[in-house]
């Protein structure tokens, strides 16, 4: 009897080779059908960390932004229980916290009397010269509202309160650590950010100093050219002389000639 092994093997390995050609053929007519044409490529995008993003923003204006609200303008006028009007300086602080009215206010003028203190009545009796120097600088009588300030200590000298809403800038508040700024603050230590409070103080005093708050949102309007110096500047312009500012006295200020 002849032995049917190898012949069983070589018939098995026959097949392998033939389903492995045909794999090779059919891989080759998909890829003799692929378009030439790049598809869409998917961009990976770099995970952000919630806590840096929403917690911690990178730019200190963002942590501690500049915001605009309705604040107040306050002057403290101290009168004497014995006096029956204004001293001159305080005429003088009354004026200008009307001009100050002007240019600034968001309402009117609340004049705040005390109450229950020894200087109560000397402070009542000027609130009529009060009232006459912030009509005379053009504040509406109907716009000045006398009220009480509430009861204080008996023995205390309190101050007639003037007070107008305005609008202020304001940021803040500061001293807040909400991490640890050594290794144990985590994500922030460990990626070099910047701690919370950073940069808090510079937007708070920024915030304080600025002359007009809503400087911070938009600019102001241009004002008109000074006419006459342009008109000096452009007539030398045309004759071709200098439009440089000539100081003849400039020399009388010098300390030393040495070196001329």
């Amino acid at each position: 009897m002849k032995p049917f092994g190898p012949p069983r093997r070589a018939a098995r390995n026959r097949r392998r080779a033939g389903m492995t050609a045909a794999l090779i053929l059919a891989g080759a007519a998909l890829a003799a059908c692929q378009t030439t044409e790049p598809g869409p490529v998917a961009v990976a995008t770099p995970a952000v960390p919630t806590r840096v993003a929403v917690e911690a923003p990178a730019d200190y204006r963002l942590r501690h932004p500049i915001a605009l609200r309705e604040g107040t303008r306050a002057v403290e006028l101290f009168i004497g229980s014995h006096r029956t009007d204004l001293t001159p300086v305080q005429r003088a602080q009354v004026s200008y916290f009307a001009h100050g009215w002007h240019r600034n206010a968001t309402g009117g003028v609340a004049i705040r009397v005390p109450t229950g203190t020894p200087n109560e009545e000397a402070a009542r009796k000027s609130v009529p010269e009060i009232r006459s120097i912030l009509i005379a600088a053009g504040v509406p009588a109907g716009g000045i509202v006398v009220t009480e300030l509430p009861p204080f200590n008996p023995n205390q000298l309190v101050p007639v309160v003037l007070e107008y809403p305005k609008i202020v800038a304001s940021a803040g508040p500061c001293g807040r650590w909400p991490n640890d700024l050594g290794p144990a603050g985590g994500l922030d230590y460990m990626t070099n950010q910047q701690y919370w409070n950073f940069g808090c103080s510079s937007q708070h005093n920024l915030a304080a100093m600025v002359a007009e708050p809503v400087d911070i949102v938009e600019p102001r309007a241009e004002t008109p050219a000074y006419t006459a110096r342009r008109d000096v500047v452009l007539d030398k312009y045309r004759k071709g002389e200098s439009p440089a500012t000539v100081y003849p006295d400039l020399d009388k200020a010098k300390i030393s000639v040495v070196g001329q």
